[in-house]
């Protein structure tokens, strides 16, 4: 009878091609990881939004070093973002030139059942973050993109109104019109203006 092989793997087959934990030093980190806030998840699943060039091995990497949490799974995908109509930067959008701004990258880590996270309910009473003012200046922002977007030109300027005000009290005599370059001096100076010659 011939004589049986060794074992070529031998009794560490199991952990022999696992990649290395714990060992990749970052001192001084120049990325954000952003948790989000997931309320449909089971509670020992997390959600992340990584840097592009973020893989599965440095998050778990990561999270083990700083919070001593072991991931058992992670889950990757690139969620493009949506094309539009040139750059946000754009004073006046060009109908024609269409940018995507930069894509998101979500990573899912499944945590052992052991050490579940469940999030704080959430406060109801938001008057200590200022909610009014900051609805107020995003709906402010909104009309002013809109405005200065391709749909602006459709839209009434925002001094219609006082433009048609000052029209009606002219034509019910309350004010009588003067040309603007009749109350200048000889200098060609508006009047009010302290310009010495």
């Amino acid at each position: 009878m011939p004589a049986p092989k060794p074992a070529l793997l031998g009794p560490l087959a199991a952990n022999r091609f696992r990649p290395p934990r714990g060992r990749k030093k970052i001192y001084l980190p120049n990325f954000t990881l952003t948790f989000l806030r997931t309320p449909f998840s089971p509670p020992n699943y997390a959600t992340f939004i990584t840097p592009l060039s973020f893989n599965k091995l440095d998050l778990k990497d990561y999270l083990y070093n700083l919070y001593s949490i072991p991931c058992l799974s992670i889950r990757s995908y690139v969620q493009q973002s949506r094309v539009r109509a040139d750059k946000p930067s754009a004073r006046n959008p060009k109908q024609n030139r269409w940018f995507r701004p930069r894509a998101k990258k979500r990573m899912t880590i499944e945590m052992p059942a052991t050490m579940p996270f469940v999030w704080p309910e959430a406060p109801t009473d938001l008057k200590a973050w200022d909610k009014e003012t900051h609805e107020k200046a995003m709906g402010e922002q909104e009309e002013e993109e809109k405005r200065r977007g391709y749909e602006g030109k459709n839209m009434p300027k925002p001094d219609r109104g006082s433009l048609k005000e000052q029209a009606e009290e002219l034509l019910r005599g309350k004010k009588v019109w003067r040309p603007g370059w009749m109350g200048w001096d000889i200098h060609g100076r508006a009047p009010g203006s302290q310009i010495g010659l």
